[in-house]
């Protein structure tokens, strides 16, 4: 089972170079964020470059501060490596949490159908018209101390029924074909038909929804920075985001904490969308000429 599996994600990295691409794009960042106590650690050479007054206020860009420091003497290349760090664990929190449920929610509306999909459909549609993020705001605003994790479950909350109505209908398609029924005359269990039957052939469409979620996930969580909301106690790309706008970093000559993270943020948006293209290309016969173009 595991090896079909293997097999259906390598065959399909191979069907797209815009997938091939997007992944080696976000395997970079993901090695960059992994390495981060290392890259701090050198930084500071024997203190934490990103502890208040590590350095003197304002220094420009230089061999001794790749990209300066900030307004309370921190190194900013320290702070955007950890950053993206923290970045990248809240995507990879709610990505996961919220396709879990998508897809959990999907199989069992798309496969048992009946009053259980109409009742999971309408409940996912629902959540799908509800405006997510001033509901984050008011969340994030009442309450106090919220974690990095608690942030991460409070946007998979409604980031989840994307993918769930992406793959149920999908579900719904697969459950005619001949080889399901097959299934279920050599008396198959039905978790065992959507497990090895159904869930290989919807690969793609599970990693359409995580990459989806993962994003909404990083880019909620820098709007939730950006107006003084986010959690407490860590530093992520949109709080270093909202200190350069607040301290006025620009005309300063602090550049690098305006720049350098919306062009990682930038980078990582590239990344993920030419992950779902990619996987559009592959489940999608019609895209491939229209992308080739």
């Amino acid at each position: 089972m595991t090896m079909r599996i293997l097999r259906a994600v390598l065959r399909t990295i191979r069907n797209s170079r815009r997938l091939a691409t997007g992944l080696t794009i976000l395997g970079l960042l993901v090695l960059l964020a992994l390495f981060s106590p290392l890259i701090a650690k050198v930084i500071g050479g024997g203190q934490d470059p990103v502890e208040l007054a590590a350095y003197d206020k304002w220094l420009v860009p230089g061999p001794g501060h790749l990209l300066g420091t900030d307004q309370f003497g921190r190194d900013v290349f320290a702070m955007v490596v950890k950053a993206l760090a923290v970045s990248l664990q809240i995507g990879a929190i709610a990505g996961v949490i919220s396709t879990v449920a998508g897809v959990i929610v999907a199989f069992v509306a798309g496969y048992k159908g009946g009053w259980i999909d109409n009742v999971l459909s309408t409940f996912t549609g629902i959540l799908l018209v509800i405006p997510t993020f001033p509901l984050l705001i008011a969340l994030s605003a009442y309450a106090k101390n919220v974690s990095l994790f608690q942030v991460g479950v409070m946007i998979s909350i409604f980031s989840w029924p994307f993918a769930a109505k992406t793959i149920r209908s999908q579900v719904l398609s697969l459950r005619t074909r001949p080889y399901v029924d097959l299934a279920r005359v050599s008396k198959a269990r039905d978790l065992e038909i959507i497990v090895t039957e159904l869930l290989p052939n919807l690969l793609p469409f599970i990693g359409v929804g995580f990459a989806s979620s993962a994003l909404g996930a990083i880019f909620g969580l820098v709007g939730l920075e950006i107006i003084g909301l986010g959690p407490g106690g860590v530093i992520d790309l949109g709080q270093i985001i909202f200190n350069a706008i607040s301290t006025g970093a620009l005309t300063l000559g602090a550049w690098p904490m305006f720049v350098v993270p919306i062009a990682l943020l930038t980078l990582l948006f590239a990344a993920l969308n030419m992950v779902n293209i990619g996987l559009e290309e592959v489940y999608n016969p019609r895209l491939r000429g229209v992308a080739g173009e």
